[in-house]
């Protein structure tokens, strides 16, 4: 409907311009929905664009288009003038009816858009260190994620999930250690763990406990390097795949593993480092190699290798996203943790330094969980000595509610996470507000099926009879569903569509309360489930978008 507008706009401008009324070009103006019924279905302001360069007062130029849109198209019932200058438009009780028939032909596909044009995009995320299980803040970020790469597809993207192993450095050694050191206590040998440096969560027993069962003692037999680099080896394949398996229980899987290890494997790293100095994009000092961010906006240069030649990770990021955008991405969105927040300026420089469009990479910031229990902090998991996994978190409320709830709040605010709420089943819990309402609209069409009211088609009911304000207005929240959709993928912000959700719920209970569906009409009964039947299928593809399942009963 706001597509149709601008081009009646459109139309009007080019007459009245082509008499004279008007010099200029027309400006891009907002097609907006006014937050009161009272300022009609759809507010427009061209006529506050067009005052600077038409020199004239807007609320002058708004009188010249309306006295041209007057009876221009027949879903115009009524317009005003508003405040400065805004037009009002008021439709016709029918004129959004039709979104009931692109619904229901357009099925599971209603809200998909091309505004991607098949534009490659990778999203990066969780990329959690192959060092121990997820934690409740990776669930954060994998629901984030994954809704964000749902979403991107359903707006016509090309997308890719690539999770990032970081699978090198000290962390691997000290992973490695912290195994071998577990191994042996548990062979009963005396060795000492240290306080400091290494992981002592209780998981590390529980690998080093299969490692025993596959290994036995052989591996004390072996060179003290030699057993620790088996030990990284078996302790990070054990994990990455304890990682894989919550992922897959959380509903995400990921079209691509990069692992860190290959960037050096293949030489990518150095040779990237010397492209660098050859372009004059690095140099040395006090033994070690600096990356001249200073000179593209970040506040200080950046160590690449370190005086005793160790590569840092800014020096592995560096080849990671060259490489990234050489797999021919148009664009890479990297979905990191709050405590990153320092590091988007030093990346935000090699990617101008390479002469990548700033636009090419976004970097969206996850804030922390706070994990409660009816209103109270819940302390640390005696399961692993240090967090609380996600897998115990699934466990406790399930995929869908931990799902839905990090996804109710915008990703740079902390969100509040609380295990009863996530399992009651009453409108405090958000997705249990909008799955039942999913199940009641399936069991009421079920109902009434069974009372001899079937589930008609559009061109067969007599949508003319959907004349209540409740119905006109959950009518146009559906329409909205394809620009939410759209907004949600160019902003890149899932969130929105569970806000939308319950939005359209809340309006849902709100009609249900007051209004029967199958009354003693059968007319009037069709057209009202057919607008139940449209609602559901809004809420499966909105609650698809967040990897939530649409229950049919509850």
């Amino acid at each position: 409907m706001k597509e149709r507008i601008k081009t009646i706009i459109a139309q009007v401008f080019d007459a009245c311009r082509s008499e004279g009324m008007f010099t200029g070009e027309l400006p891009d103006f907002v097609v907006e929905s006014p937050r009161s019924r009272e300022h009609g279905d759809l507010a427009v302001n061209v006529a506050m664009m067009l005052a600077k360069s038409e020199k004239k007062p807007p609320r002058e130029i708004a009188q010249s288009l309306v006295a041209r849109l007057q009876g221009c198209d027949p879903v115009i019932e009524k317009l005003e003038i508003a405040g400065p200058g805004f037009i009002n438009f008021y439709l016709r009780q029918d004129a959004w009816h039709e979104v009931l028939k692109d619904i229901e032909d357009q099925g599971s596909r209603f809200g998909s858009c091309r505004v991607g044009k098949g534009r490659r995009v990778m999203v990066e995320f969780v990329s959690a260190n192959p060092t121990g299980p997820l934690h409740i803040g990776h669930g954060r970020g994998a629901a984030l994620g994954d809704a964000l790469a749902r979403v991107l597809a359903f707006a016509g993207f090309d997308v890719v999930r690539e999770y990032y192993i970081n699978d090198i450095g000290n962390q691997m050694q000290n992973l490695g250690r912290s195994l071998y050191l577990r191994y042996q206590q548990l062979l009963k040998k005396d060795v000492e763990f240290p306080e400091e440096g290494l992981y002592r969560g209780a998981y590390m027993l529980d690998i080093a406990r299969d490692l025993i069962l596959k290994q036995a003692n052989k591996i004390l037999d072996m060179p003290e390097d030699e057993a620790v680099g088996l030990c990284t080896q078996f302790a990070a394949s054990t994990i990455l795949q304890g990682i894989e398996d919550d992922l897959e229980l959380f509903g995400v899987k990921f079209d691509s593993w990069f692992s860190e290890k290959t960037l050096f494997d293949s030489g990518d790293v150095p040779a990237t480092l010397e492209q660098m100095k050859v372009k004059g994009l690095a140099y040395e000092s006090e033994g070690a190699l600096w990356f001249k961010a200073t000179d593209f906006g970040d506040e200080k240069d950046r160590v690449m290798v370190r005086a005793d030649g160790r590569t840092t990770y800014f020096a592995s990021d560096i080849a990671y996203h060259k490489n990234k955008f050489q797999r021919g991405f148009e664009r890479v969105i990297d979905i990191w943790g709050a405590d990153h927040h320092g590091y988007v300026p030093r990346l935000a420089a090699i990617l101008k330094a390479m002469g990548l469009p700033q636009d090419a990479l976004g970097v969206i910031l996850v804030q922390m969980v706070n994990l409660l229990r009816d209103g109270q902090p819940v302390a640390m998991s005696t399961r692993s000595g240090e967090f609380v996994t996600l897998r115990e978190v699934i466990e406790e409320v399930g995929s869908d509610a931990a799902r839905f709830m990090f996804l109710t709040r915008r990703s740079d605010a902390q969100l509040d996470f609380d295990l009863e709420v996530a399992k009651k089943q009453s409108d405090e819990n958000p997705v249990y507000y909008v799955q039942y309402a999913h199940a009641r609209i399936c069991s009421m069409i079920a109902k009434a099926v069974e009372k001899g009211v079937p589930l008609s088609k559009f061109a067969d009911i007599n949508a003319g009879l959907l004349i209540e304000d409740e119905e006109r207005e959950i009518i146009k929240k559906l329409a909205q569903f394809p620009e939410l959709v759209a907004g949600s993928a160019l902003a890149a912000e899932p969130h929105r569509v569970s806000a939308y959700l319950m939005e359209l719920v809340g309006q849902f209970h709100s009609y249900y309360a007051k209004h029967r569906v199958v009354t003693d009409n059968q007319a009037l009964s069709s057209a009202r489930l057919n607008l139940m039947s449209g609602i559901k299928t809004v809420l499966e593809n909105g609650l698809a978008l967040l990897g939530v399942t649409a229950p049919e009963k509850m």
